[in-house]
C-alpha cells in the first residue's frame, strides 16, 4: 500500500475518461464521475502520475464527438508517462486475451503494467470482473475509481489518525 510520500501511478482507461460526458442520474454514475474528476485534479497538481498510452490516445482519436474528443486530449496533456505499445506489449495482451480480455483492454492492461502503473482504473464491469477472476496473472491491481479512491483515502485517514 502506498503512504502519503509515495506518487501514485495511475492509468485510466477510455471508459473513466468517458464517464465525465455521461448522464448524471445513476448515483453509481455520479459517484464514479466525482471520484474521476478528483483523480484528474490531483494529475494536475501533480501529487499523481498519469500513465497513458498510444492505445488509449488512439481509442480517444476515435470519439465520434469533436467537443468531448478535443476534451479527453487536452486532459491528455497531463499525463506523466505515454507508454507505446511495442511488441512487448503486444505479446503480453496476446497472454491477457486467453484470459478473456478483449483485444483492446488487453493492450491497456499491457501498456499499464509496462508503464509500472500502480494501478488501472476502470468503469467497465467486464473488465472489473475477468481481472478480479485473474488477479494472480496480472502485474497491476484493477479497479474501480470510485471503489479505489474511497479505499485509498480511509487508507490515508486511518495514516494519519
Amino acid at each position: 500500500m502506498q503512504t502519503d510520500l509515495q506518487v501514485w501511478k495511475i492509468y485510466l482507461d477510455t471508459c473513466c475518461l468517458s464517464r465525465l460526458f455521461d448522464v448524471q442520474t445513476q448515483l453509481r454514475v455520479h459517484q464514479e464521475t466525482q471520484a474521476i474528476e478528483q483523480i484528474l485534479t490531483q494529475f494536475q497538481v501533480g501529487h499523481w502520475a498519469w500513465i497513458s498510452s498510444n492505445v488509449l490516445m488512439e481509442e480517444v482519436e476515435q470519439n465520434p464527438d469533436p467537443q468531448q474528443r478535443a476534451e479527453i486530449m487536452d486532459w491528455l496533456t497531463n499525463t506523466y508517462q505515454t507508454v507505446s505499445a511495442g511488441l512487448s506489449e503486444v505479446l503480453r495482451s496476446k497472454q491477457l486475451e486467453i484470459l478473456g480480455f478483449t483485444e483492446v483492454d488487453a493492450l491497456h492492461i499491457a501498456c499499464a503494467e509496462s508503464g509500472d502503473a500502480d494501478i488501472f482504473l476502470t468503469t467497465d464491469d467486464g473488465i472489473l470482473r475477468r481481472a478480479k477472476r485473474n488477479s494472480s496473472q496480472l502485474w497491476v491491481h484493477v479497479e474501480n475509481p470510485y471503489v479505489w479512491l474511497e479505499g485509498s483515502e480511509e487508507n490515508e485517514h486511518i495514516g494519519n489518525d
